[in-house]
């Protein structure tokens, strides 16, 4: 079974302090990916990561989201994708300190996009990476995009190109939260296309510095993908919990907020 799992930028950054890694954070989910390898071999994993207080501060300051026509912002969609690098960079070194075989993939070299969504993004070195027992490790990037010249490509959006690409049938985005919250700081358990009308109003902007739309952005993607694809689900939760991987993969265990096609 193929998993992609997303590291959250809250979760390995302090979003609110410029490139600011939590090099702690990456590590304690390093040593679970090592626990989970040696309980089942099963599982075929990618790893994303958001940017964080690296790439998000960086973006704001270009607006490279909106496009990139002039040379102020093609020095700041350069800029950007060097500190995304830079992160990824570091998320690496701690896989590898703990003895995983991660494998960092830069998106931005094969992702070509059109109005802000992606036209192309080749897979087919992560599909051969995963049948190698390789960890493919993405992130969001800067993409050339062919109307208005350049933009981001959040993770969960790359993460959805490649759920049919790679036959992915289960995402796990971890945080600092424990999952989907209302107005009143209370866990939604579950959210379908049918709910998503119903909860929208409760999901607010992420903490800190984040220019590909928070927790809404990163809910809404996810309710379309697995409308389009009912046989994926996704599970927000918080990444600082113990042995949170184990738990949902292993153990089955039922928390954060599970985002499927029905309820």
């Amino acid at each position: 079974m193929t998993i992609l799992i997303k590291l959250g930028g809250s979760l390995i950054t302090n979003k609110t302090k410029t490139k600011s890694f939590r090099p702690e954070s990456v590590r304690r989910i390093a040593k679970q990916l090592v626990h989970l390898r040696e309980l089942s071999q099963n599982y075929r994993i990618i790893i994303g990561h958001g940017s964080g207080s690296f790439g998000h501060f960086e973006a704001r300051k270009y607006r490279t989201v909106e496009g990139v026509r002039t040379d102020h912002e093609r020095q700041g969609f350069a800029q950007v994708g060097a500190v995304a690098a830079e992160l990824s960079l570091l998320a690496l070194s701690e896989f590898l300190a703990v003895g995983l075989p991660a494998m960092r993939f830069q998106p931005s070299s094969t992702l070509l996009a059109c109005d802000k969504q992606i036209k192309s993004f080749d897979s087919r070195a992560l599909a051969m990476a995963l049948d190698q027992k390789l960890i493919p490790l993405i992130h969001g990037d800067i993409a050339l995009d062919e109307r208005i010249g350049g933009t981001i490509i959040s993770t969960e959006t790359l993460f959805a190109h490649l759920v049919e690409q790679l036959g992915v049938h289960q995402i796990i985005l971890l945080g600092e939260v424990d999952g989907v919250l209302d107005q009143k700081g209370e866990l939604i358990p579950r959210i379908t296309p049918i709910s998503l009308p119903d909860v929208r109003s409760a999901l607010a902007g992420s903490h800190g510095v984040d220019v590909t739309g928070g927790m809404l952005q990163k809910v809404e993607t996810m309710v379309a993908l697995v409308r389009d694809h009912p046989s994926t689900s996704v599970i927000i939760a918080d990444g600082r919990r113990d042995n949170v991987l184990v738990d949902l993969l292993i153990h089955r265990r039922e928390f954060g907020t599970r985002i499927c096609a029905e309820a």
